[in-house]
């Protein structure tokens, strides 16, 4: 079987299985070189993320929050797209309405330097 070398994501077929209410991570697309994802946290909830080995890039599609990136806070809501670069600790909170963000995801550090697989 060939791999294609293009596909279509429909926005309301990806956000079907979010629950308001429960925290949803779902990995959509992953290549070499790019991961996206629908990330779902509700309203209240604590985000534990913290640094990753990618660069990434997040648009918020629903509600209201605040990221921290390093040392710094800002406030997100629908339409607000954010770039964190590899490494940097972040992570959303003050989670006013549910948040529905897809995130894009580049290519592992590691991998860039050939360190990790091909």
């Amino acid at each position: 079987m060939t791999e294609k070398n293009w596909l279509i994501f429909q926005l309301p077929e990806l956000m079907r299985d979010i629950e308001p209410g429960n925290l949803r991570f779902h990995e959509f697309l992953r290549t070499p070189s790019l991961s996206c994802s629908i990330y779902h946290l509700p309203a209240g909830s604590k985000e534990m993320q913290s640094a990753h080995e990618e660069d990434e890039l997040y648009l918020v599609l629903e509600g209201r929050a605040r990221l921290r990136v390093e040392d710094e806070e800002h406030r997100v809501e629908k339409g607000s797209m954010m770039y964190v670069r590899t490494a940097c600790d972040h992570a959303f909170f003050d989670i006013e309405e549910d948040l529905t963000v897809i995130a894009f995801f580049g290519t592992p550090i590691r991998q860039i330097r050939g360190f990790g697989r091909p």
